[in-house]
C-alpha cells in the first residue's frame, strides 16, 4: 500500500512539472515561384495566458504585418483565380469551428487569427505576441503565415483584415 501511495505521489508531482515542449517553426519568404530564403524562426510556448509566439525574424518589410495560423502544413504556391499565388497551398485561416468570422485573437471567429507582428526599420521582428485561445498542440499540421500589410480583424472594407499578400510562411511539424 505504501508503495502505491509513493508511486501515486511521484506521478502526481511529475504531472505538475511536465509541460508541452516549445515548438520552433522555421520561416521562409514565399512568392508565386515558391518557397524562398529562410528569414528566421518563431518559437511557440504554452503559458497560463495562452500561446506565446516569439519571433526572431529578419528581412521583413518594416511595419505591421498580419499574422495567422493557416489550415494546411504547406507553404507552396498554388493557383487562385487562374494565377499562381504565394503559399496558397496553406489554405485559409485556421477555423475548426467553421465560424467564417475574422474577429482577431480574442474574438470568437477564426482561432488562427493572431496578434500582428511588427518589423522595425531594419526589417527585424522580435516582439513576442500572445494568442490567448491557442496552445502548442493546436499548431501541429498547420502553417504560420505573415502577410504584407497589417490586419484590422474585420472583413470590411477588405476580406480577412486586408493584410494582403502572403510574404512569409513556416510549416509546423
Amino acid at each position: 500500500m505504501r508503495k502505491i501511495f509513493y508511486l501515486s505521489l511521484l506521478l502526481l508531482l511529475c504531472g505538475y512539472t511536465l509541460q508541452a515542449a516549445d515548438v520552433v517553426v522555421t520561416m521562409n519568404m514565399v512568392s508565386a515561384d515558391g518557397v524562398g530564403k529562410e528569414i528566421g524562426k518563431i518559437t511557440a510556448s504554452d503559458t497560463k495566458y495562452g500561446l506565446l509566439l516569439k519571433p526572431e525574424l529578419t528581412g521583413l518589410p518594416p511595419g505591421q504585418h498580419g499574422f495567422h495560423v493557416h489550415e494546411n502544413a504547406n507553404c507552396a504556391p498554388a493557383e487562385k483565380e487562374k494565377k499562381m499565388t504565394a503559399a496558397q497551398s496553406a489554405g485559409g485561416h485556421l477555423d475548426p469551428a467553421k465560424t467564417t468570422k475574422h474577429e482577431g485573437p480574442v474574438g470568437e471567429g477564426h482561432t488562427g487569427d493572431l496578434p500582428p507582428l511588427f518589423a522595425d526599420a531594419d526589417g527585424k521582428a522580435s516582439l513576442p505576441v500572445l494568442a490567448p485561445r491557442l496552445k502548442t498542440t493546436d499548431l501541429a499540421g498547420h502553417a504560420l503565415m505573415i502577410h504584407a500589410g497589417g490586419d484590422n480583424y474585420s472583413d470590411q472594407p477588405q476580406p480577412l483584415g486586408g493584410g494582403g499578400a502572403r510574404i512569409a510562411c513556416g510549416v509546423v511539424k
